[in-house]
């Protein structure tokens, strides 16, 4: 089949300004401008990075530093370079910069950074920020930040390029031409009624190869789904990725169009999302490398505590054998084995659970079916390691008997482990209690409990 290409030249595209990644040696050439005071070898080293470059650079670097740098360069501080900011130092940041220069920064942004730069700031930031806006631009951010927090509301975008449904593509063409002012980044015309409830999609590229005599109607896109403004952000993002959208329409709770969410701050919730299991599965919450070692420490302290709690209930569990482990040393030097597998078995299952939750592929109509399939993959492993611990048992300590002990505590803790992998998070789920907040520790608890269960309370059955 032959295949039509247009191809443009170097002379018809105006060339992007080339950018590159920072490095080592450009933070290295950065720091020596800013001790020698040097501000055009600083803009000089500054310009050809990125926005988000420029934000990594000052979350790398200490307070003491950020502020020289900041106070040096704060006449070509870009409003993007906040946006892209860790909020842990975004605060610091702000207050760093002169009011003129906030202002500046920030009259060029999009409605929905400026409502993400504003959610975590205190009254007074929050209020040197709105100043510095036009009055329209003032009331679609006051508007944003009406709605509840972590809403499709805050995440939208106020600026939309919409058009009757009876237009055709000549007249969109033309008001776009004649259009004042249009959002920095959008990918659909977005077609209304006359009660402006938002009825259909067009691509700029559809809009772009049609005649102008062509109904706008007529070159909807089949996949169209609108928001609603109070939809919890995490559905929003599961949206963007399960239907592959580009952009989506925002309507209130009388289906009329607000605003517009685009694929570029849906994922940017999806990655939080995906970076705030992977922290809360290891207890730290919303860490950051930019924290003090006090914010720190006080983030970790109270996963550890419920730790040392369900450590003491392993003990506890312990202590009830306490005769038979005097009797017999080689119990107290593999009973952590028994129960270190467990653990590792259960996090396994548990951090495919919790990420299935997170992405709606665990539900009531396959939770058995992934339980069980869990629990026979505990099987199968408990039994292969369970012919390792045997062998060890009797290699080791001369003592069949033990070797079956062992494997057999094995089996049972690693059968559990996929059980309470799989079945802990799924409960707490249903409770609307976070599975990544809380499962590790549930899962931990089952299987050190039950691997502590299972081999002293067979070594004392059967061997003493």
């Amino acid at each position: 089949m032959m295949q039509n290409h247009t191809i443009l030249s170097d002379q018809d595209v105006a060339q992007p300004d080339r950018s590159y990644e920072l490095n080592p040696s450009d933070v290295a050439g950065i720091l020596d401008a800013v001790d020698r005071e040097d501000r055009d070898q600083l803009v000089a080293q500054m310009e050809p990075l990125h926005a988000a470059d420029i934000a990594d650079l000052l979350e790398q670097i200490d307070g003491y530093d950020r502020a020289r740098l900041i106070r040096l360069y704060e006449r070509e501080f870009d409003g993007e370079i906040l946006s892209e900011l860790n909020e842990a130092i975004r605060e610091d940041v702000i207050n760093l910069l002169k009011p003129e220069v906030l202002a500046d920064a920030v009259r060029d942004l999009e409605s929905d950074d400026v409502v993400d730069l504003l959610e975590d700031l205190e009254t007074p930031q929050q209020e040197a920020i709105l100043d510095a806006l036009d009055d329209i631009d003032r009331l679609a951010v006051e508007q944003s930040l009406a709605y509840p927090e972590f809403s499709a509301g805050r995440l939208m975008q106020r600026e939309v390029v919409a058009a009757p449904d009876y237009w055709t593509v000549g007249d969109a063409i033309e008001f776009m031409r004649k259009a004042e002012e249009l959002p920095e980044q959008f990918y659909h015309v977005i077609l209304v009624d006359p009660k402006f409830h938002p009825v259909g999609n067009v691509t700029l590229g559809r809009i772009m190869s049609s005649k102008r005599s062509t109904a706008l109607v007529s070159l909807k896109e089949e996949m169209f789904r609108v928001i609603p403004a109070d939809q919890d952000e995490a559905e929003v993002a599961y949206a963007f990725n399960q239907y592959h959208l580009i952009s989506a329409p925002v309507v209130d709770h009388e289906q009329r169009l607000v605003g517009m969410i685009t694929i570029d701050d849906a994922m940017m919730v999806l990655d939080h999302e995906h970076e705030e299991d992977i922290l809360r599965l290891a207890g730290v919450g919303e860490s950051s490398l930019s924290d003090t070692v006090l914010e720190t420490a006080k983030q970790r302290l109270p996963w550890l505590g419920v730790n040392l709690f369900t450590a003491i209930l392993a003990s506890v569990v312990i202590a009830q054998f306490e005769a038979a482990l005097a009797q017999l040393v080689a119990l107290a030097i593999l009973m952590p084995i028994v129960a270190s597998m467990g653990g590792n078995a259960g996090t396994q299952s548990l951090t495919v659970a919790v990420r299935a939750i997170a992405t709606k592929d665990l539900t009531r109509s396959n939770l058995v079916r992934v339980v069980r399939r869990e629990v026979l993959v505990g099987l199968l492993n408990g039994v292969v390691f369970a012919l390792v611990m045997g062998s060890v048992g009797v290699i080791w300590f001369g003592s069949p008997v033990l070797g079956y002990v062992i494997a057999l505590a094995m089996v049972i803790n690693l059968v559990v482990a996929g059980l309470a992998g799989t079945g802990i998070p799924v409960m707490l789920a249903r409770f609307g209690i976070d599975p990544a907040l809380a499962s590790g520790a549930f899962v931990t608890t089952v299987t050190d409990i039950v691997g502590f269960l299972a081999f002293l309370g067979l070594a004392g059955w059967i061997l003493l």
